[in-house]
């Protein structure tokens, strides 16, 4: 679903990442982790075509509007940000991006479908019912882990093929990261692939399949749960946790 070859990144003369390369394929739930700073949320940007300074390849596959028919994957290394939406890229910012003039309902009305699974507003208002209750009210009202819920549906209810998750969990109780993994977890059964950011290592070992560690601008190694498990300590002090 996913292939990035050779990229790398910049803020004006500070070398950000250096020739990055990683997979996710379709179906997959894949963590990127590593220190505040490592450039994860650069990836993650570069990725949706919101960040400039960047060189490298990304390519885009996944299915046509036919679920049975196989899309060939594309380069969308040059593409702006909204064709690569439109191809299926779903973006969850760490902001989670309301907007002040619009209600819970508008957010939800606004995206275009693009993918061939989108979400109705019925499996929406299931799946996050303070969404449904609160639907009248401007999102920046929300709390934090509402808007958190309504970043995640705007982009289900697009249909995107492939979210593009930034620490969706940060800040969050203990009931609200358990539920943003029930999201997550039914996105996946839903055929959605997910690139998700966290610093959470048990909540990434509940919903990811492997993990990538990012550090200095580059991938230092891919895990599996069992290895993360197994060597916890380990990982939590390369993160600085």
């Amino acid at each position: 679903m996913l292939r990035i070859e050779g990229l790398s990144a910049w803020y004006g003369e500070a070398h950000v990442l250096r020739d990055v390369g990683l997979q996710v394929a379709e179906g997959e739930v894949v963590t990127l982790c590593g220190r505040n700073g490592a450039g994860k949320t650069t990836l993650l940007r570069c990725v949706m075509g919101l960040h400039a300074g960047q060189s490298g390849t990304v390519e885009l596959g996944g299915r046509s509007e036919s679920v049975s028919a196989k899309r060939p994957a594309a380069d969308i290394s040059r593409w702006p940000a909204h064709a690569r939406a439109r191809a299926g890229l779903g973006w969850v910012p760490d902001d989670r991006g309301a907007y002040a003039t619009l209600s819970v309902a508008e957010h939800l009305a606004l995206p275009p479908v693009v993918g061939p699974r989108p979400w109705s507003l019925e499996e929406i208002h299931e799946a996050f019912p303070n969404l449904h209750e609160r639907r009248a009210s401007p999102a920046t009202r929300l709390s934090g882990g509402e808007q958190q819920m309504l970043a995640l549906a705007r982009v289900l209810r697009m249909g995107a093929t492939l979210l593009l998750c930034d620490e969706p969990t940060e800040g969050l109780s203990p009931l609200l990261v358990r539920r943003v993994g029930e999201i997550l977890r039914r996105a996946r059964d839903h055929g959605v692939t997910i690139l998700l950011v966290e610093q959470n290592l048990r909540f990434a070992t509940t919903v990811a399949d492997r993990h990538y560690l990012l550090a200095e601008g580059r991938i230092a190694g891919t895990f599996d749960n069992a290895d993360v498990r197994s060597r916890e300590d380990e990982f939590l002090a390369l993160l600085g946790i």
